[in-house]
């Protein structure tokens, strides 16, 4: 307890070291075993349809769980919730690597995902506090960012090397996690003694989905985000087929660092927007969104690498320029009606639910013999029509 207390005193602090190693490992992990996985999955001659599904089974799980892992996260030490999901994800990555099915090994993968959610970022509230709070969100934000793009490129770049020893990798890293989770201090409970029953559990969650649901302003942030984050995975799919069909290149690494371009752009799209848009003119961000539509459009016309990576930074720009406003006006409407940890919960169910449709739309296309060029055509199109048509529904409101 004295150790709880002492961690506020200091942003570097053991147990917020701890948390942000932790974090970093977890995350560098999850996104270097889906590209590792993808890679088995090429190298044991499964259908490029079937790619698509193992992020299904991944999301699932977090739709599954998300009226569960809220309380489970306030109901033991958040540093112990954390060990026990990146235990569950070093155990999927371990039986992936041993030559279990890829799809059952990458479900656990994220069965412990959904867990480790709502522990990471209700952890630093009871590590941190008052204006340490807002730098702590930033480290942990900054400690994510640099973990996806690296995880993604190393998962590609040891898969062209040996996709056993990038599976075995992966599944080090999450080790490397648990260990990291060992010296985060143990927190008092935040909320002991709630009920285990069934009703009580998902009353609460659904309650909140239908508030947040009939107010104008958090359903457009919702609709908004959604839509986003489902294009978001969509597209991380479509360029491991599409860099063989338009380029030429048959590597997994090439993927990889196509993906990481996005990253770096939604990082300075998203500083942009913090300076340029408030919640007043959230709106702002609206063209943004139609343009992403347009840049994904045009970048699966590109047959060169040049145009291919300047494209995706910028379609990562437009995504940190238009996602950072609907956020912040969801966690401030949310926070004022059902509190900012109910918002996240059922942001996340309906960012999860969106990415389950639209990758099973996508793999319905890939089995269907759909060309890739034109898959991703018409992806951009119809994402930029769904974000004008939200724009307008909002205006007339």
């Amino acid at each position: 307890m004295h150790e709880s207390v002492h961690t506020n005193t200091s942003l570097w602090s053991k147990g917020m070291m701890a948390v942000t190693s932790a974090q970093f490992l977890s995350a560098f992990g999850d996104n270097a075993l889906l590209f590792a996985t993808l890679a088995l999955l090429k190298a044991e001659f499964y259908p490029d349809w079937s790619q698509p599904i193992l992020q299904m089974v991944f999301v699932g799980a977090y739709i599954i769980f998300a009226p569960f892992v809220g309380q489970v996260a306030d109901s033991f030490p958040k540093g112990r919730v954390m060990m026990f999901a990146n235990s569950l994800k070093l155990l999927g990555a371990a039986s992936i690597c041993f030559g279990f099915n890829p799809f059952i090994g990458y479900t656990l993968v994220g069965i412990g995902a959904a867990a480790y959610s709502p522990a990471k970022y209700g952890i630093l509230g009871e590590l941190t506090t008052g204006d340490k709070l807002v730098k702590a969100n930033g480290l942990m934000e900054s400690s994510t960012i640099a973990a996806i793009l690296l995880g993604s490129v190393a998962g590609g770049v040891l898969a062209d090397w040996h996709v056993l020893a990038a599976l075995g990798v992966c599944a080090l890293v999450y080790a490397g996690a648990v260990v990291a989770n060992l010296f985060i201090p143990t927190l008092p409970v935040a909320r002991p003694g709630q009920s285990w029953r069934f009703t009580p559990m998902t009353a609460s969650f659904f309650n909140a989905c239908r508030v947040l649901w009939r107010n104008g302003e958090t359903r457009f942030s919702l609709m908004g985000t959604s839509m986003f984050w489902g294009a978001g995975v969509t597209l991380r799919f479509l360029l491991v087929l599409w860099v063989p069909t338009a380029l030429g290149i048959t590597d997994n690494a090439t993927p990889t660092y196509l993906n990481a371009m996005v990253a770096v752009g939604i990082v300075v799209g998203a500083g942009a927007a913090a300076k340029l848009v408030t919640l007043e003119t959230v709106a702002r961000c609206m063209p943004a969104g139609i343009l992403i539509g347009v840049g994904v459009l045009f970048f699966s016309l590109q047959h060169a690498l040049l145009p291919a990576y300047v494209l995706l930074i910028l379609i990562g720009m437009l995504g940190g320029f238009f996602v950072v406003p609907l956020n912040a006006l969801l966690q401030e409407r949310g926070k004022q009606t059902v509190g900012a940890g109910n918002a996240i919960a059922v942001q996340n169910l309906g960012e999860n639910t969106a990415m389950l449709l639209m990758l099973g739309l996508y793999s319905l296309a890939v089995k269907a013999g759909l060309p890739v060029v034109g898959i991703g055509v018409g992806f951009g199109g119809l994402f930029a029509l769904a974000i004008a048509g939200l724009w307008l529904w909002q205006r007339r409101r």
